[in-house]
């Protein structure tokens, strides 16, 4: 083991951004962790029904603003794209080129989850399965799926988020729902959102890739949207919860509300003025290593982490019936024990699920890095797991790569991140 950490920090190359990989590290684990903590498959009358902690305890509602990382997501992959979108131009490659080559990469190892679950929807119709409990698991297994669809939109879209900046889609979500709510305009119309309010954050990425999110933007954006999310709550109306709960009349997630968007600017901030803690914690060997080998099978644990609760689901009523935390109602303290029991079950599930479709992700060529191990410097730029930006660093104060940084520039480097405390921009 200890050989392996070691090996994988010295094929790091140097300028490598390890700091970003280490933001992404922490949405994943928060996706995962979040769904297992908020998502019930409660058995009922011979069904299953998905419910959630939440309805029950809404006073658990501050979990989810821990939990529910989608922003950080967009932020870093808009400012991964950005910087790779203007390296394939440099080097003579179309947008489209470069577009196909990104989206090959993104949903590769969703052919592997449709592929098993289409075969088990079938072989479980065949056998008499519910229809509540077929249209419950099969929801629970595509509906993470909209994120890779947003993502891979914005990707398409990342030249326009380039130039139009975060502020026009703010103000499109802060109209929409104005109407939505102020004016009793149509529910329909909040799907606008899905694009505007994702794209909030995906553009704060692409001027994170310019170098031109200095400490004072970092607090503005993170004291700011924490004020107006509070202030949403508050005295707008808006649920406490960043997450969707079953029954609730409005969700801040599904689709995205202003309180999730200023949320979502609330983090991006305290990510930028977590940087400089995470790049010193990031020169541990063992953590690094832990990082990236995490942030290299992100899309495997993304995709199937609600295969393995769902997994353990069944494997408990075949084995004796009800057990509390995994199929009772979630409506107490000792559901929340119990499920908190149940997580490393889940997480032996989803290593299992892991070890079976993680070549999906990480085909078997070699990557830069350790033969073998795809070590992080792949050209898996941009998607949830790895980078490589390929992008020689600006020559902005603060950013790896200027004298100020200390660090060598390198075009092999990671996805760049200029140093908050350091850059000369506001």
């Amino acid at each position: 083991m200890r050989e392996l950490i070691h090996r994988v920090d010295r094929a790091t190359p140097p300028g490598r951004d390890r700091a970003a990989d280490a933001l992404r590290a922490f949405a994943i684990l928060g996706v995962v962790l979040g769904h297992w903590l908020v998502t019930a498959l409660v058995a009922d009358s011979g069904t299953l029904r998905a419910a959630s902690p939440l309805q029950h305890m809404p006073y658990l509602a501050p979990v989810s603003w821990v939990l529910q990382p989608l922003a950080v997501f967009f932020f870093v992959g808009g400012m991964v794209a950005a910087r790779s979108h203007a390296s394939a131009l440099a080097r003579g490659t179309s947008h489209r080129a470069w577009l196909a080559g990104r989206l090959a990469r993104l949903f590769r190892p969703v052919l592997a989850l449709l592929g098993l679950w289409t075969v088990a929807a079938v072989a479980l119709t065949a056998t008499g399965t519910e229809p509540r409990t077929l249209h419950t698991l099969l929801k629970l297994v595509l509906s993470p799926l909209w994120f890779l669809l947003v993502f891979a939109a914005l990707t398409a879209a990342t030249p326009l988020a380039t130039r139009i900046g975060p502020l026009w889609p703010f103000a499109v979500v802060l109209h929409v729902d104005l109407i939505r709510f102020g004016l009793g305009g149509p529910e329909e119309l909040g799907w606008v959102n899905v694009a505007a309010g994702w794209l909030v954050p995906y553009a704060l990425g692409t001027l994170w890739a310019r170098g031109e999110l200095g400490r004072r933007a970092a607090w503005l954006m993170t004291l700011g949207g924490a004020a107006a999310t509070a202030a949403l709550v508050l005295w707008a109306g808006y649920p406490a919860a960043m997450v969707g709960v079953p029954g609730a009349p409005v969700s801040n997630l599904n689709p995205p509300t202003l309180a999730a968007v200023c949320f979502g600017i609330a983090q991006c901030g305290l990510a930028l003025l977590l940087l400089e803690p995470l790049h010193r914690a990031m020169r541990r060997p063992a953590l690094w290593a832990a990082t990236a080998l995490l942030n290299l099978s992100a899309m495997t644990l993304f995709l199937w982490h609600q295969t393995a609760l769902m997994a353990v689901t069944a494997t408990g009523l075949l084995l004796g019936g009800p057990r509390t935390g995994l199929h009772t109602v979630p409506d107490g303290a000792a559901w929340v024990a119990a499920r908190l029991a149940w997580l490393p079950v889940f997480a032996l599930a989803l290593t299992v699920c892991w070890a079976v479709f993680r070549t999906y992700e990480t085909p078997g060529r070699r990557e830069s890095g350790v033969p073998g191990s795809g070590v992080p410097g792949s050209d898996r730029a941009g998607v949830p797991g790895s980078h490589k930006s390929a992008v020689p660093r600006p020559r902005k104060a603060g950013v790896p790569g200027s004298p100020e940084s200390g660090a060598p520039e390198s075009p092999e480097a990671g996805s760049g991140t200029g140093r908050v405390g350091r850059t000369r921009h506001a």
